[in-house]
């Protein structure tokens, strides 16, 4: 597969919170389609160990909504 940039994708021209909803709406169809099975049981299992592994290195979860509210206000300082 060919290497895109977000700007010849024409993302780098949307806000910064268009752009978060834009990932969160990205990685919420990689998890679809993780949960399909759509992958080989391979890639089903480290994708399932590395999403494990990131819940449990941790330091404090966050939920969404206060990542970006975070995000939002440093750019709007």
């Amino acid at each position: 597969m060919a290497s895109v940039s977000i700007q010849d994708l024409g993302l780098d021209r949307l806000s910064l919170e268009d752009r978060l909803q834009l990932a969160e709406a990205i990685w919420d169809s990689v998890v679809r389609e993780v949960e399909s099975s759509s992958l080989p049981e391979w890639q089903l299992t480290e994708f399932k160990r590395r999403m494990e592994n990131s819940e449990i290195n941790s330091k404090v979860p966050k939920a969404w909504e206060l990542i970006e509210a975070e995000a939002l206000a440093k750019v709007r300082k």
